[in-house]
């Protein structure tokens, strides 16, 4: 499901148009953006958790060359499925 489809859906499900499914869900996406930026955990009851996950330092190789490399540290964004969205996906 893409990014338009999804916002189709909202707005017919919630009988509103579908600038404004548009504006709720793109508002909703950068809330969460910015609480993890913040590294702040979003919890949505029954859907899941997103989080900030620091990953360390480590050493890869570069496929082309084969030469050792290392690889910084990163902040990456986690997703924990909540215990609702696991069963109604089964």
């Amino acid at each position: 499901m893409t990014k338009a489809e999804l916002v189709d859906e909202i707005a017919s499900s919630a009988g509103i148009s579908k600038t404004a499914a548009g504006k709720a869900l793109n508002s909703t996406l950068d809330g969460i953006k910015k609480a993890l930026k913040k590294g702040q955990k979003v919890t949505l009851v029954g859907f899941g958790t997103f989080s900030v996950h620091k990953r360390k330092a480590r050493k890869g190789r570069n496929p082309r060359t084969g030469k050792e490399i290392t690889i910084g540290a990163a902040k990456v964004p986690k997703f924990s499925a909540g215990k609702g969205l696991k069963t109604s996906v089964k």
